[in-house]
């Protein structure tokens, strides 16, 4: 089944490889308006290079994946689903809660559409998530998740990025709707800049803690930074009246070092790219079912507005000061 990848970034180049690397999946092609990146990844993975509109208009593609700048992604994804083709599109699907909305009639439903949340397909997260559905803790009563990032991004990326929330945490408050079972009914949230004076320039925060509660008093605390010093810091715990299911950080390797200071262990996978490279490409195996008609979407438009939401809600409560409810 063909593929064209929109993108030719960072991540664009990380959904280019797993089309190719997949069984049942062919990279068709490439598009970039900066043509030399799209040159140099199609040349790499034996693609050809194309147009947004060329791809749309081809039958033999059968599915796009959106890896484009966050202010092309819903309309990007409006024009291909309406062509017809699956889609896979990056987080968020837009920097707009309103204007995300207003895309429900064409977008919502039974759509081939499947949002990039990729920690949805993480085998840890997934492992944490099944033990909790069986009972394994009894009652779940709250969870801590903990994203850090080891550094920055460059000031450039941050003032396009959406913010925070948007770009960082919004993963974060999926991951708590897909743990807690319930919606999240209230948000309060606190940021700050801490990290980088050039971050605060640009008009965003690099530091937040953000609480989730739901109607039934279920409380979920997510941490952010944009920078931990220690490497690439991804934990989620969660608690229930039987015990505590903890899926904790992945390291390079199981070796550890054991001497007079005690044992030391090897050191944190160290970027977003090494630690969930495994759950892109899972990402991609359910693509290719959703594309063979094996499969619907796990993640679709209703879970990427919902997420939103939840990064408009932490926006408004940090500007307030004040809990918003949902």
């Amino acid at each position: 089944m063909d593929i064209a990848v929109i993108g030719a970034g960072r991540i664009g180049r990380i959904h280019a490889r797993n089309v190719f690397d997949h069984p049942l999946l062919r990279l068709h092609s490439i598009v970039d308006p900066v043509g030399d990146n799209a040159q140099t990844l199609a040349q790499e993975l034996g693609a050809s290079v194309s147009t947004f509109d060329s791809v749309l208009s081809d039958p033999s593609v059968k599915g796009i994946v959106i890896a484009s700048p966050t202010d092309q992604h819903l309309d990007q994804t409006l024009k291909a689903v309406a062509a017809g083709k699956a889609v896979l599109c990056e987080k968020p699907i837009d920097q707009s809660l309103a204007t995300a909305r207003s895309a429900a009639g064409a977008l919502g439903g039974d759509k081939p559409l499947l949002l990039g949340f990729n920690r949805r397909f993480d085998r840890h997260f997934g492992a944490l998530k099944a033990q909790l559905a069986d009972g394994r803790i009894g009652v779940l009563e709250s969870v801590s998740i903990i994203s850090h990032d080891p550094a920055p991004p460059p000031i450039a990326y941050v003032k396009v990025s959406g913010g925070l929330f948007k770009d960082m945490a919004i993963h974060d408050f999926d991951m708590a709707r897909f743990l807690l079972g319930e919606e999240p009914s209230e948000v309060f949230a606190s940021a700050s800049c801490l990290v980088d004076p050039g971050i605060g320039a640009a008009g965003d925060v690099d530091t937040a803690k953000t609480v989730l509660k739901t109607p039934s008093g279920r409380i979920c605390v997510i941490s952010n930074s944009r920078r931990s010093g220690y490497g690439y810091d991804q934990r989620i715990e969660a608690y229930g009246s039987k015990g505590l299911l903890k899926a904790d950080n992945v390291l390079e390797s199981t070796v550890s070092h054991w001497g007079e200071s005690g044992p030391a262990l090897d050191s944190l996978q160290n970027f977003f790219l090494d630690r969930y490279a495994e759950a892109y490409r899972t990402e991609m195996n359910h693509f290719a079912d959703i594309l063979a008609g094996k499969a619907k979407p796990l993640v679709g438009y209703d879970d990427a507005v919902r997420a939103l939401a939840l990064a408009e809600a932490a926006a408004e409560s940090v500007a307030s000061g004040q809990v918003v409810k949902l």
